[in-house]
């Protein structure tokens, strides 16, 4: 699972390092922790725009048939096995998108029922910065006619790393390769290509707390 994660560095290096320009710096997220039940604004790259960084996307996916906003406290995360079949998530299928992200965190049970546990912050053994695989989707607001956009962050089967330190749950993120995130962004590639074993190598240490 991903529920926490953080996007530390500046605007410039960001954009530098996508090759994208922010669609509005004002309201570009840098921050060391990010809570994903806040729902903030991440900064996410849309296949369909992908020489733009949006601030537009909130975390936690409401789909385009939702009654509400409660959804999006659920969607946080989508399974990629059972992507296809899960009603919240059918159809953005193919609405794909980069998460933009420095660290996630994530937390080993030191006993059953997790009342001991060790903080982890997990990064990109490639790069200071990598984009997680996400999925979006945009609903309208029945009371006030606005659309509200969003988007999950699509997780799979821990590897052998993260099965250790995710051992109650022993789900992870789908951390992209660099050299992998343009073949996510296009619809016509299968996203079960990307399901475990498909893994990018990280980086794990134990944060005091």
């Amino acid at each position: 699972m991903c529920f926490y994660m953080s996007q530390k560095e500046p605007l410039p290096k960001v954009e530098k390092r996508f090759n994208a320009k922010v669609d509005r710096q004002s309201h570009f997220l840098q921050s060391d922790f990010i809570n994903g039940f806040d729902f903030a604004k991440v900064p996410v790259i849309l296949a369909s725009a992908p020489n733009s960084i949006s601030t537009h996307y909130h975390w936690g996916l409401v789909p385009a048939w939702s009654k509400d906003l409660e959804f999006r406290k659920n969607t946080l995360n989508a399974r990629i096995e059972t992507l296809a079949e899960k009603p919240s998530f059918a159809k953005s299928t193919a609405n794909r998108c980069l998460v933009i992200a420095s660290s996630f965190f994530e937390w080993h049970w030191n006993d059953e029922k997790g009342k001991s546990k060790d903080k982890y912050e997990i990064f990109s053994a490639q790069d200071e910065l990598f984009a997680f695989a996400g999925i979006y989707d945009t609903w309208y607001n029945p009371q006030e006619g606005r659309p509200y956009n969003s988007f999950a962050i699509v997780t799979t089967a821990a590897n052998p790393q993260m099965e250790y330190i995710h051992n109650h749950k022993k789900r992870m993120p789908i951390l992209l390769k660099k050299e992998d995130e343009a073949a996510w962004l296009d619809a016509k590639n299968n996203f079960r290509a990307f399901a475990f074993p498909y893994t990018a190598e990280l980086l794990a240490f134990k944060v005091s707390q």
